[in-house]
């Protein structure tokens, strides 16, 4: 029977590492874009991987945020057409806002995994579930919304610190859950063309600041958020004209 890590994102002890026999069965990999962004969904991917599954069909399949976009992009290609099952969570700023980026974070781990079951292959929650990171999803936070009662029984979990890296499983999902991500901030740029949230994905670029001095924040911004605007390395303030020089006025950025 296997035995699961016991901690919670609630008690951040050390986490076993991954047994690897774990790697040559049924198990699913699962990992997280966007939670450090300002604005924007934090996105998750959970990904079926079956017996024996030979992953050098996905040449070069690392960590997301060590991949250049295009080279993302074609892995996530790569990754649809394999046949593999997979699910997508989010978790919306309103959200994040009042449950804390860490729960938040975790509710969408559980809605990805869930809509995977969701797919056909409810029999996931037998199924071991390698996390990025070194927490696992509490108990609490396994439902698709305050509407959906919980999972029945949650899987069997452990965390991988450096995941993403290390286990195939994790890396396809750090993989998806970005670029899906990715393509959800194209779709708000559209939405919100000011802020061209297709160019900096919610991070806190210097041009990102930019357009929240410029235009405050927008409905998908984070407000929880300590927007770093006022930090020491990127002040921003505003230079009025006189009055009588019209409305206009200069952004200036200080370092």
């Amino acid at each position: 029977m296997l035995k699961p890590e016991k901690n919670s994102g609630l008690s951040p002890e050390r986490p076993a590492a991954c047994p690897p026999y774990l790697l040559r069965g049924w198990h699913l990999g699962l990992d997280e874009a966007g939670r450090g962004c300002l604005a924007g969904p934090v996105s998750a991917a959970a990904v079926l991987i079956p017996p024996g599954f030979d992953f050098s069909v996905f040449p070069g399949l690392t960590d997301s945020k060590k991949l250049s976009p295009a080279r993302r992009e074609a892995l996530a290609l790569a990754i649809l057409s394999s046949g593999l099952l997979w699910g997508l969570g989010l978790s919306w700023p309103p959200e994040i806002d009042k449950a804390n980026i860490l729960n938040a974070t975790f509710r969408a781990m559980s809605r990805a995994v869930l809509a995977l079951a969701a797919a056909g292959k409810r029999e996931v929650f037998s199924l071991p579930l390698l996390v990025d990171g070194p927490f696992a999803i509490p108990a609490g936070q396994w439902r698709l919304s305050r509407k959906n009662p919980p999972a029945p029984l949650p899987p069997p979990q452990f965390p991988v610190i450096h995941g993403d890296a290390l286990i195939p499983a994790i890396s396809a999902a750090s993989v998806l859950a970005k670029t899906r991500r990715d393509r959800l901030m194209a779709a708000l740029g559209r939405r919100w063309p000011p802020y061209e949230f297709a160019r900096h994905k919610g991070y806190a670029t210097r041009e990102h600041l930019e357009k929240i001095a410029l235009y405050g924040l927008s409905p998908q911004h984070r407000r929880s958020f300590r927007i770093p605007a006022a930090r020491e390395e990127k002040q921003l303030e505003f230079s009025f004209p006189p009055a009588d020089s019209g409305p206009q006025f200069r952004l200036q950025v200080k370092h």
